[in-house]
């Protein structure tokens, strides 16, 4: 095996052990990730003053002293499956150093703390946090304290450097019992996950994705800035603006991000990702441990609305989305794989928001910012991804601050600094008394070859790009077709819609005055609130996807998972055909991807606007090998969507224009379907036989006559059922069978699974590769 052996916890040492929560189970997994791939690239790593007349001695004796109240900080995941080992106060060194430094101000501040950020913590065989205690003549002045984040989060981290600041200053330490996650193990509310989970699928189906990209960033962006604006100005303006409108100033910030998106994209319906403590419980309060999971909260904003709307529309889908804080992120994030390959795009949220709602007084007095102004610093990484605005809200000491993380290819980097100035600026003019009106038009219109379809913005040239690198495909040209309200007109390029220069038209925009436009096949409904294409009136229900009928004491399923009594998960596409052998992701026997989702229009009847890629390819290039091809690229390419349909002409022929409709000679018309195909080359074999030996029921060996698992290479991971619970032992077997090449991220995607065994290389390295280290 290529993974460092890592020894299995001394039995003197541990106290107690068992599984990870759901939430702990992501973060787990997410620690697999190269750090450049991750989600949310912020470090987990903060500080604290040291009050006057403290010494070194009393630091570690707060710290001692947190170490055994609270059991997290002491905690040990292990490498390979997802369980967790609580270890005796005195089980490890405390992970502390002592640093001289000439002063502490603000600068030496953000140096020492980033640099203790990077610093490797390993939570497999460590403490899972580090402290380093800055000196300015051998007196101690402030602490910082960085954390892993698979067993304490952000919230967490804030109490716990609260609680620090509370011990050095005096206060006598706290004698109240703190929760551990093992704790939390038994009450963790399955119907309630999944029906958050039903959410979570019926929200990003039924918003528009790409939202950003059109109006913004670098054609070519491949990665990501990172950037602080801090303003005192802005802390005052907050506080009067949530006072005139009576909500809160996180909720005022949220509002101000949705109203700057909406006049920079003309798109009033989009989806926020909003993270929640989990804390609302007293006794859950001083916990540091991981609790923290986002919530979908529905952007619905009406054109022109003053901004006093705005704001109670935001804390109203707050307040909604509150309830939807608890779920299973494997099995969400395995059922949201199934659904983007059956939509044939990849979901993504416009807005992900994340605030301390508390003011943090333990921190260094200094210069955060220049008293006459705001102040702003920016780090780009190149190669970096990131798919969403990140925005991060914390007040502290009078001052505002913005953590801004975004894509290179959503926001440029001059883009990305006036963010945070144009968001301030909106507070200030509230403060002041503007109405702010939400802009009924986007404010530039869409970048060239950008295309507004039902499920979002498509950048076509990119989609022909991916479609072109086929090697059957000499040529290709992607275009909209029969798009409604248009009369016989040919299709416009990307923003151009008959309307001036008004802006890129809405999906289902059929010109209704003052009110806005209205998500695909969604009807007038007054004094209510938005329903989602294709749902209908339920009153006092939880909302289902579109086409799920009701299920009465049935377990909670993803759209479009139908009813199979007690036979457990099937992949995506089966329907339950005897002894047939289970079809691949998006064949269902008609020519589409699978079952409808709500705001899918004219993808199984030619209604509404569709996408056609007519190429001229090799011969035996059928349609099907385009249509995986895309498939396999919707997580490593933005901007992307399969198309409807595939027109292919024979290369012989000859060179003359395609055709550009659907039913030409030598076209095949339709989303084709996918049919099963058994591995083939030694890679594929060998991922296949990964596969099937952690998807296996008792751990059988792969290959065992008494394995059922049928491993399709035109499937993605979660076809087969497995989860991201599974990928690191998944991993650890490819290493055993001397292959790499694949990240973690990657095998819990879109990506088929012969796309990705054709990724493998061999392993020449054999260091360790479990157990990333970064916070």
């Amino acid at each position: 095996m290529n993974h460092r052996q890592h020894p299995a916890p001394r039995p003197t040492t541990v106290t107690r052990s068992g599984p990870l929560t759901w939430v702990q189970q992501w973060h787990w997994f997410e620690h697999t990730i190269p750090a450049p791939r991750r989600v949310n690239p912020t470090p987990l790593a903060d500080h604290c003053q040291v009050p006057p007349g403290a010494t070194v001695d009393d630091v570690l004796a707060a710290l001692a002293s947190l170490t055994a109240r609270h059991e997290a900080l002491r905690t040990t995941v292990d490498p390979l499956e997802p369980v967790q080992h609580v270890h005796r106060p005195e089980w490890a060194p405390p992970p502390v150093d002592c640093v001289e430094v000439a002063d502490v101000d603000a600068g030496t501040l953000e140096t020492a703390t980033a640099a203790l950020a990077a610093r490797p913590i390993d939570p497999e065989r460590n403490p899972p946090w580090l402290a380093r205690v800055l000196l300015v003549a051998g007196e101690p002045r402030a602490v910082l304290v960085a954390a892993h984040h698979v067993l304490i989060d952000g919230w967490g981290l804030a109490v716990l450097i609260g609680q620090l600041h509370d011990l050095l200053r005096g206060a006598a330490p706290a004698r109240t019992p703190v929760a551990h996650p093992l704790d939390t193990l038994a009450a963790q509310p399955l119907e309630r996950a999944r029906a958050a989970e039903r959410e979570w699928l019926t929200r990003l189906a039924t918003n528009p994705t790409n939202v950003l990209a059109p109006f913004g960033g670098r054609a070519d962006g491949a990665g990501r800035h990172r950037l602080q604006h801090r303003s005192v100005e802005a802390y005052d303006d907050l506080d009067r603006v949530a006072r005139r409108y009576r909500v809160s100033a996180e909720v005022v910030v949220l509002a101000a991000l949705a109203h700057e998106v909406a006049g920079r994209t003309g798109e009033h319906r989009f989806l926020a990702s909003v993270v929640v403590s989990n804390r609302a419980r007293a006794a859950l309060r001083g916990s540091v441990g991981v609790r923290a999971l986002t919530v979908p909260v529905q952007i619905d904003l009406r054109p022109g609305a003053a901004f006093g709307e705005v704001a109670a529309s935001v804390a109203a889908a707050c307040a909604a989305a509150y309830r939807h804080g608890q779920y299973r992120v494997a099995e969400l994030v395995a059922a949201q794989a199934r659904m983007d390959r059956r939509r044939g795009v990849v979901a993504v949220h416009t807005i992900e928001y994340n605030c301390y709602s508390w003011p943090r007084d333990y921190l260094v007095p200094g210069a955060e910012t220049r008293p006459d102004g705001p102040a702003t610093w920016i780090r780009s990484e190149p190669d970096e991804p990131c798919d969403t605005l990140y925005v991060d809200l914390s007040r502290d000491a009078g001052v505002v601050t913005l953590d801004v993380t975004v894509g290179d290819h959503l926001l440029d980097a001059e883009q990305a600094v006036a963010l945070p100035v144009r968001l301030c600026a909106l507070l200030r003019a509230l403060a002041e008394g503007a109405r702010c009106p939400v802009p009924a038009r986007a404010l530039a219109p869409a970048a060239p070859g950008w295309w507004r379809a039902p499920q979002g913005w498509v950048c076509l040239p990119r989609l022909a790009e991916v479609v072109r690198a086929h090697p059957g495909v000499l040529d290709v040209t992607v275009t909209p077709a029969g798009e409604t309200g248009r009369g016989g007109e040919e299709p416009r390029p990307a923003g151009q819609n008959g309307r001036g220069g008004e802006g890129p038209a809405l999906a289902g925009e059929t010109g209704r005055g003052g009110e806005g436009p209205r998500p695909a096949g969604e009807t007038a409904r007054e004094d209510k609130e938005p329903r989602p294409a294709g749902e209908t009136a339920r009153e006092d229900k939880e909302p289902r996807p579109a086409g799920e009928t009701a299920r009465e004491d049935e377990e909670p399923r993803p759209a479009g998972e139908t009813g199979r009594g007690g036979e457990g998960p099937r992949p995506a596409g089966e329907t339950g055909r005897g002894g047939e052998g289970p079809r691949p992701a998006g064949e269902t026997g008609r020519e589409s991807h699978g079952p409808a989702l709500a705001g899918e229009i004219g993808r199984t009847k030619g209604e509404g606007p569709r996408l056609v890629a007519c190429a001229r390819v090799v011969p035996g290039v059928t349609s099907a090998d385009l249509h995986r091809h895309v498939l396999d690229h919707l997580g490593e390419v933005p901007g992307l969507l399969a198309p409807d349909g595939y027109v292919l002409s024979p290369a012989g022929l000859g060179s003359g224009p395609l055709p550009d409709r659907p039913g030409a000679a030598g076209s095949a018309a339709g989303t084709p379907r996918l049919t099963a195909r058994p591995p083939a080359t030694e890679a594929e074999r060998a991922l296949a036989a990964a596969v099937a030996a952690v998807a296996a029921p008792d751990g059988l060996p792969a290959g065992s006559s008494d394995n059922p698992v049928a491993v399709d290479m035109n499937g993605c991971l979660a076809d087969h059922g497995v989860t991201l619970v599974a990928v690191p032992r998944l991993l650890a077997l490819l290493h055993r069978s001397g292959h790499t090449g694949i990240a973690s991220d990657e095998l819990a995607g879109t990506a088929s699974l012969g796309h990705l065994a054709a990724a493998l290389e061999p392993l020449r390295d054999r260091a360790h590769r479990g157990g990333e280290t970064s916070p």
